[in-house]
């Protein structure tokens, strides 16, 4: 896989052309439009406004994660909770982090796609209606492909993201002469200058922030290409981004210079020549913009998909379209995100209207990814002084775009529509991992080896009817000699449950992405087994799968007896039953909480009400599998007064 190939190759840097940079590659559509609209043009605008967008390429992309992030691989995989999983066991607290990033990564998503695709379909100078109509077709689009897979998609989006590119660089070059002071612009003094005397200079920030809201996806999309490929690739990249800015920034000087840029004239698309270039260029900067977007939606597939593993968000139907690694589709997110985006293009209307609002959140994300990978570096033993230093220079970047990009909270940018989203997502995630705490609390965990006889016993009480030749249990106990109270309930109490051969399954989701593990546990040989699955937080829990693997292999290593223990099976060698036992909490009304508590609990269980069951979570036929419902007891009621009153 991409992810393991340790030098970069012409196809795999086409193929990180394809993947990673359509979001980065397309913001050449919108950002120096949005430094220079509503302003009159000035050489401190435009070449101050060109050297903030060089320089925060080359410090927040290049250096940041192309040069540093990149490094912070989990086994090839990368992506904030990629990174969250390889420091979560040295602090619980860290955990906070990856979820405001990860709730701030999905909410800023939700505007990509439709500012790429609008910014893309207005070079055609149509009725706003109309351009409104077709954005929404597009997406629409977009989102209904996602179910078939980006396999043979995926293809050709290595070769248009060339072409796009060089389409950059073209454009760019053929107007670079316009006039020759934008060359200043590789100065960073002049940043600085536009930033501290320019009038409310500083603010600036939150349209040159632009520029690099597609950084983060270098990082997660690091196991579909590998590091060498996406660093390899990204010196083309930027060169052709570069050569498209001072391309902008002198034809800007050259025909607005003194006067202010008109609402409806891109930027991009004036530097191609009217006719059949400028439509061609449409043309293949649309296709840019949904290469962009489904960059978008395929990430935020992994993420969710991680979240889900890691137990920071509600469990989801995942399908896999095809057999290639990392490709997933969560039917759920994809709606979710369809509604979303169809409602941000009607809402905000304009690509314009949505640079105002873009950018506000992923400097969150940002600014957590910073805080990780600090953290990261400090477990590695790193010298202090450095990851310091690191801290206080990407701190103090990223701390300043976040100020300026506050501007756009409140209409008319209306910037707070990704952060109440983002708020949103974040508090399902909190909710969803402090419920998850708080009820972990108190489950109870027995001795397994106090119970064996007694079920030995149940297991050869022919006056108790067979309830299955094997019983499986789904348990969440970490150690192998312990067992969960209410399994042995289920077992003992609950209508007793004999049957020949008792199982126990856990399933421990690793911090390594694909690791595929088991190990098998035989308490009483053919009687109690435990089988351990040792997962990675990226695969999918087909367990009914795995555990008939395991069995056929412990069948073909004499290790366990499946054969039907009735007589009149077990001489025509049939095997036996297996049926799976699925736990499902509720909240006991007999409970005391108080009232944050309260509201936390009856989030959650609200949560797995419309999320996906267990069964279904852990990839169980229903057909063979019995659910039942017990209570959760947290916080027991105070003792009732009750007062007996005669007969």
């Amino acid at each position: 896989m991409g992810a393991n190939l340790k030098k970069a190759t012409l196809a795999g840097i086409i193929i990180a052309l394809g993947i990673v940079f359509g979001d980065i590659g397309t913001s050449p559509l919108y950002t120096m439009s949005a430094i220079v609209r509503g302003k009159v043009v000035s050489e401190l605008l435009v070449v101050g406004g060109v050297s903030c967008i060089i320089w925060t390429l080359t410090l927040q992309t290049t250096i940041k994660y192309v040069m540093l992030t990149l490094r912070a691989d989990n086994k090839g995989e990368g992506g904030i909770f990629s990174l969250f999983a390889l420091v979560r066991r040295h602090a619980k607290w860290i955990v906070f982090f990856a979820m405001i990033g990860g709730a701030a990564l999905l909410a800023d998503g939700l505007i990509t796609p439709p500012i790429t695709v609008t910014s893309a379909i207005e070079g055609l100078d149509l009725k706003q209606e109309t351009t409104l109509a077709i954005v929404v077709v597009i997406i629409a689009g977009i989102f209904f492909m996602q179910q078939f897979g980006t396999k043979s998609i995926g293809k050709l989006f290595g070769p248009i993201m060339v072409i796009w590119f060089l389409t950059m660089a073209t454009f760019g070059i053929s107007h670079m002469a316009d006039n020759m002071h934008i060359f200043k612009a590789f100065n960073p003094y002049y940043a600085i200058k536009l930033l501290t005397q320019y009038p409310h200079g500083f603010w600036l920030l939150g349209a040159v922030f632009l520029c690099t809201t597609g950084a983060e996806a270098l990082y997660s999309d690091l196991g579909h290409c590998g590091r060498a490929n996406i660093r390899a690739s990204w010196i083309f990249v930027k060169t052709c981004l570069i050569l498209n800015y001072i391309g902008q920034g002198s034809w800007l000087l050259r025909h607005y210079e003194g006067r202010m840029l008109p609402g409806d004239v891109n930027v991009f698309f004036s530097l191609a020549p009217e006719g059949p270039f400028r439509v061609g260029a449409i043309v293949v900067a649309t296709l840019a913009a949904i290469i962009a977007s489904q960059a978008l939606i395929s990430g935020s597939f992994s993420l969710v998909n991680e979240a889900i593993k890691l137990n920071l968000w509600p469990k989801m139907k995942i399908n896999f379209p095809s057999s290639e690694r990392g490709q997933l589709f969560i039917p759920g997110i994809n709606l979710l995100l369809w509604l979303g985006c169809s409602a941000v293009v009607i809402f905000f209307g304009s690509s314009a209207a949505m640079e105002g609002a873009y950018g506000l959140s992923i400097t969150v994300t940002m600014i957590m990814t910073s805080l990780l990978l600090s953290f990261y570096l400090f477990t590695r033993r790193v010298a202090k002084i450095w990851v310091g230093l690191y801290l206080l220079i990407y701190l103090t970047i990223e701390v300043s775009f976040l100020i300026a990009n506050l501007e756009k909270f409140p209409p008319p940018h209306n910037g707070f529509v990704t952060v109440f989203i983002a708020g949103g997502l974040f508090a399902v995630m909190f909710m969803w991992y402090k419920a998850r705490r708080i009820k972990n609390r108190y489950v109870e965990f027995v001795r397994l080896e106090d119970y064996v006889p007694i079920i030995q016993e149940l297991s050869n009480d022919r006056s108790i009817p067979k309830y299955a030749t094997h019983l499986v249990y789904m348990t969440s106990a970490n150690f192998s000699k312990e067992i969960e109270h209410k399994i042995i309930y289920s077992i003992l109490y609950k209508n007793p449950k004999r049957a020949d051969i008792y199982w126990f399954v856990h399933v421990d989701v690793l911090d390594e992405p694909y690791t595929m593990d088991y190990v098998v546990h035989t308490v009483i040989p053919n009687e109690i087994i435990r089988v351990e699955f040792r997962l990675g937080f990226r695969v999918e829990h087909r367990v009914q799968l795995m555990f008939k693997k395991v069995v056929e292999e412990m069948v073909a290593n004499k290790e366990v007896n499946v054969t039907s223990r009735y007589e009149s099976l077990s001489k025509n060698n049939v095997r036996g039953d297996f049926r799976f036992i699925v736990m499902e909490k509720f909240l006991s009304r007999d409970n005391e909480l108080p009232f944050i508590d309260k509201l936390i609990m009856r989030g959650y269980f609200f949560l797995k009400k419309v999320s996906l069951s267990e069964e279904r979570s852990f990839g169980l036929d229903q057909s063979d599998v019995t659910i039942e419902k017990f209570p959760l007891l947290i916080s027991k009621v105070s003792d009732i007064k009750l007062r007996r009153v005669g007969d």
